[in-house]
């Protein structure tokens, strides 16, 4: 049997775009294994009707919504290979493979955390990319942002929405400029250039963080933007990226560099989270089959 759509990818992206593309009577055939890229995080927010909702939970329901699409197939396989060409691939899954006329990737992406001590033990409790989906639930608590470069350290000021007490953290990467300083210390933003030694706390909650030399600095929360990588498979397929690592795609069609093969979702953007994730795969989706009904249409193939 040849699938319409092999998706490869079962967390808000894969999902939302199994769902977009078996409403509009495609063959699909959903891809899901290995962790969470979220399994750390305790809950989901901003995705309205699922506002707190736990990830494992999320993904139940998302499956459970499928199962009435017929035409949508689930299955729990590791994606190792894709070859082939447009209207021909060949996606090969553990001991078996599927053929498929398009493939849509909803893989994410990964996160490599550093190897500060403690890092690892708080993220996704009390170390947050994103303001928008963990700020209101540690709102008022001492925030500290780990700038990953001076471009970003700006952001620090950004987070005074959320809390009254920040202080950016440059890990003595860089110098500051004097007129950088100036506009955080107008944003009542405390910089400080020294280099962290180890992150403490205790289950799961962070209480300090500890520098090479000096004080420690009592803290709650800290955001950070470890740097992204795309997942072995996708590397593999030799995809254009941009400058900062994120899969190509066409704006409208959400198509990548190779005829046939679509991506939605983290793995083509900066701007991350569920929601995002998910519109940008049924984006993707609805332009896919867009696209294979106007070629039935072409050949005559819908009576």
């Amino acid at each position: 049997m040849q699938y319409d759509v092999a998706i490869v990818g079962g967390g808000p992206a894969g999902l939302s775009a199994a769902l977009a593309l078996g409403r509009a009577r495609q063959r699909v055939l959903l891809f899901d294994s290995g962790p969470r890229r979220n399994a750390a995080a305790v809950h989901l927010h901003n995705f309205v009707t699922r506002d707190g909702t736990q990830p494992t939970e999320f993904r139940r329901i998302g499956r459970e919504q499928l199962a009435p699409y017929a035409n949508v197939t689930v299955r729990d396989a590791l994606v190792d290979d894709i070859s082939g060409e447009r209207d021909a691939f060949t996606v090969q899954a553990g001991d078996g493979a599927a053929l498929a006329r398009r493939v849509l990737l909803c893989t994410g992406m990964i996160d490599d955390l550093p190897a500060l001590e403690g890092y690892r033990e708080f993220w996704g409790t009390s170390i947050f990319q994103c303001p928008y989906c963990h700020g209101w639930e540690v709102q008022d608590q001492r925030f500290a942002f780990l700038t990953p470069s001076l471009e970003m350290l700006e952001f620090a000021s950004f987070l005074r929405n959320w809390s009254a007490r920040v202080v950016a953290l440059t890990d003595a990467r860089f110098a500051v400029p004097s007129d950088v300083l100036s506009r955080l210390e107008s944003a009542r933003v405390r910089v400080d250039p020294r280099p962290l030694a180890r992150l403490v706390g205790e289950a799961g909650r962070l209480q300090r963080i500890e520098f090479e030399s000096g004080p420690p600095e009592p803290l709650d929360v800290l955001f950070a933007r470890p740097p992204q990588r795309q997942v072995p498979l996708v590397t593999r397929l030799g995809l254009a990226l941009d400058p900062a690592g994120f899969v190509q795609v066409d704006p409208i069609q959400r198509e990548t560099s190779q005829p046939g093969i679509y991506a939605g979702g983290d793995l083509t953007t900066p701007m991350q989270g569920a929601i995002l994730a998910a519109a940008s795969a049924v984006h993707a989706a609805t332009m896919l089959a867009h696209g294979l009904t106007a070629e039935r249409v072409r050949r005559g193939e819908l009576s």
